[in-house]
């Protein structure tokens, strides 16, 4: 089992998760966070830390595109362990529906 962060971490990136992690498991894109499957090891603090709700456990149902992307995007971006500003716009677009579709960013974001 694993935490997964999910769409609504887009364009929010909030970072309240990464310095509550005891095992530094999250990494940067260009505009939001994802969660390392094989670093996590299941405690759970980094959800309830998140402002924007989108740390979820992967034994909820309909994460497993999820699950593939934080896997895949974790191998290719840098890992942040400090806390940082989230986006300027992130409480405006907390709850902004199918942002993966409109606005995920591939590219990695920038390092400590």
């Amino acid at each position: 089992m694993t935490y997964v962060v999910t769409d609504n971490c887009i364009c929010c990136k909030y970072t309240d998760c990464v310095e509550v992690c005891p095992v530094d498991c999250f990494y940067e894109g260009e505009n939001m966070l994802v969660i390392h499957p094989d670093e996590c090891i299941d405690c759970g603090v980094c959800e309830p830390e998140c402002p924007a709700e989108a740390i979820k456990s992967d034994t909820e149902l309909g994460l497993d595109e999820w699950l593939i992307l934080n896997g895949d995007y974790a191998n290719k971006w840098p890992n942040i362990t400090i806390k940082k500003e989230p986006f300027p716009e992130a409480a405006k677009m907390d709850g902004v529906k199918n942002k993966l579709e409109k606005y995920f960013s591939e590219k990695p974001g920038t390092t400590d």
